[in-house]
């Protein structure tokens, strides 16, 4: 794939572009965005997120008298 004389070029030409301080943000949202592509991948659509209430059940000796 890829040897590390094409990453060292690689990061030199994105640190010409982009600047040493912009560099780890945009790696670190591109990560976000492979994570997120990847999930939606095998998920899907998300489901939404619905909280379901509870009730304790109630005693029937309370509500026998």
């Amino acid at each position: 794939m890829f040897g590390s004389q094409d990453l060292f070029v690689l990061l030199g030409i994105g640190i010409f572009f982009f600047g040493a301080k912009r560099l780890p943000e945009l790696s670190r949202s591109l990560g976000q965005a492979m994570t997120e592509f990847r999930k939606g991948m095998v998920g899907g659509m998300p489901e939404a997120k619905t909280e379901a209430k509870v009730e304790a059940p109630k005693d029937e000796k309370s509500q026998a008298g």
